[in-house]
This record gives C-alpha cells, structure tokens and sequence, in this order.
C-alpha cells in the first residue's frame, strides 16, 4: 500500500507583525499616558515667551497670564463632549468673544459708515460742479471725475491763463473764487497739480515745464487761500511738468487736454500723504518747497517734482476786475 506524500508545513514570514503592531500600539498608550499627566510650567513658559520677543526685537513683552486652573490637557472619559460653562458675571460678559465681536462689529459698521458718507459728499460737490460749469458754459474746459484718489476737477489751461504765462486772468480769478466756495465745506486735503505738455519752453522766468507747472499750481492755490474759504493748510500745490499726460501729445486735442491744472479733493484714507502743518502756520500764506517741488499753503516756491531743485520768488496772483461768473 502506498505511503501518502504529506505536504511540509509553510513557514510563515510575516509573524513579526504581529509583534511589530503590538510594540507600536504599546508606545503609543505610553505617549499617551505620558500626555495626559502632564503639566504646564507657567514660569517656564513665561520665559521662553520673553527669550522669543528678545530674539525676535521686540521691546519689553507683557507677561502672559495662565489660569492656575489649567494643569493640562486631559483624555476624555467618555463620548459625550465636556459641558460649556457660562457666567453672568460683569467680567466674564466683558471678556467673551462675543462682546470683542460686537465691538469689531460696531468699529467696522461705522468706518463703513463713514466711507459712504465720504462718497456722497463727493458726489454732491461733483453735481454742483457740473452745474456750475454748464451754466458758464466751461464744460469742456472744467471737467470733474471721481478717482480712486478722491475728486479730481482738471481745468485746461485756457480757461486760467494766457499761453506761456502763470498769470491768474481776471476771469479766471472769478471762477476760481466759485470752486472754492464750493469746495469751502469739505475738510480734505486738496492738491493742486500743475501739468503741461510736451512741448519745451525756454524762458528767462520759465527755463523749462518744471517751473511753468509749479508756479501755474502755486498761483491757483493762492487764489484758492487768498479769499479766506480754505484754509491755507489744507492746500499743496505740485508741479508734474509733462509726465503726468492724460491724453497723446501727438495731437492738437491731445495737447491741449494735457495742459491743465488739476484740483484733487483727497479720500480722508489718503491723508497721511499730506504733511502736517506746524503750529501756528495755518494763516500764514506761505510755506517752504518740500522735497519733490510740493508746496503747501499757498507758497511762493518754484520747484520742480522729480529734479528736487527750486527757484525762489515773487508769485503774482493777477490783478484786475473779476468778470461775471454765473454762480
């Protein structure tokens, strides 16, 4: 009778994973238990708070407060989530998140309050503006728009002076006294920006458009602070030359749209763009050129934006009678 062939037994390779996975379950309830009984050195912690502002250049660090109370996370006994605890008490109510929230609330609602009043202040001035341009028939040559900037009021060349000269016209002194009891109300800063064209002038008393575009914005803003509407520190006078066009030099149109002077009624979140006036400096009628040819208070400096140089004197105003202008 023939023995039957048995078959030798597989060795099985893979055991020691089972020994592996048990050593890994143990460390881990090891950490575990290791985590839960610890606790929280407030000193320690402090300390290493401070070391870290030190490093980091950070001045003299509040001390951080760690409630007595806490000794540390702790493992959840069961599977319900622990119970939110409240209190009716004056200090608890001051330090909840919900009361941080309502005042962040508060704090937004009104800066957004005030940014849309700020815009409906703008758009009133502009509809005034338009107005009074169309019933003197200046539409064309007295534009206003509203930029990211704030209001911005462009008024060509023609309209305020003779070809080549800074001298305020008579007629043009009547409707810069109408804008400024326009703009009289309105606590922005305002900047005067002088702009000219690309074609060069070479003259005794303009040696090129830096001094043309300055001293044309410096004698607007003397009108606009001379009548007493607007208070002279509220007022800047820049000088751009030919590097701020709004329209092609290439064209006679183009041209004649880029010689202009431009009245910015700043957004109050540009404010911090314009200098402080000193104490006592708000009447004074005259201001020293800033870097950069800016000139605040109805100044009599003629400076140039990008070279940084000046020349310092005399600003006239323009004189004679005013022409009719239809308020």
């Amino acid at each position: 009778m023939r023995k039957r062939l048995t078959e030798p037994e597989k060795d099985n390779s893979d055991r020691w994973l089972l020994t592996y996975a048990d050593l890994i379950t143990l460390l881990l309830i090891f950490f575990v238990v290791l985590y839960s009984i610890s606790k929280i050195d407030a000193n320690k912690f402090q300390s290493i708070a401070e070391s870290l502002s030190r490093a980091l250049g950070g001045g003299t660090p509040a001390r951080i407060e760690i409630s007595r109370s806490v000794s540390g996370p702790k493992l959840l006994t069961s599977g319900n989530p622990p119970a939110q605890t409240s209190s009716s008490g004056p200090e608890n109510q001051d330090k909840t998140p919900a009361g941080a929230n309502q005042s962040l609330s508060r704090s937004a609602a009104q800066g957004q309050g005030n940014v849309s009043q700020e815009n409906m202040t703008i758009q009133e001035i502009k509809a005034k503006l338009d107005k009074f341009a169309a019933a003197n028939h200046i539409q064309t040559t007295l534009v206003s728009s509203i930029e990211e900037r704030g209001l911005v009021i462009s008024i060509q060349d023609t309209l305020l002076f003779d070809s080549g000269s800074a001298e305020i016209t008579p007629r043009a002194r009547a409707i810069l006294e109408q804008v400024s009891s326009v703009l009289a109300p309105v606590p922005n800063y305002i900047r005067v920006e002088g702009n000219t064209d690309d074609l060069p002038i070479r003259t005794a008393q303009f040696p090129s458009n830096w001094e043309l575009s300055v001293l044309r914005a410096t004698n607007v803003v003397r009108i606009l602070a001379g009548d007493g509407n607007i208070s002279p520190d509220r007022l800047s006078a820049i000088g751009y030359s030919k590097y701020r066009p709004i329209a092609s030099n290439d064209t006679l149109a183009g041209r004649a749209k880029n010689r202009r002077v431009d009245l910015v009624i700043l957004r109050t979140k540009y404010d911090l763009t314009e200098p402080a006036a000193a104490p006592g400096d708000a009447t004074s009628g005259a201001a020293n050129t800033a870097p950069g040819g800016t000139t605040s208070g109805g100044a009599t400096s003629a400076g140039t934006t990008s070279a940084g140089t000046g020349t310092s004197g005399s600003v006239s105003a323009g004189s004679g009678p005013a022409s009719s202008v239809t308020p």
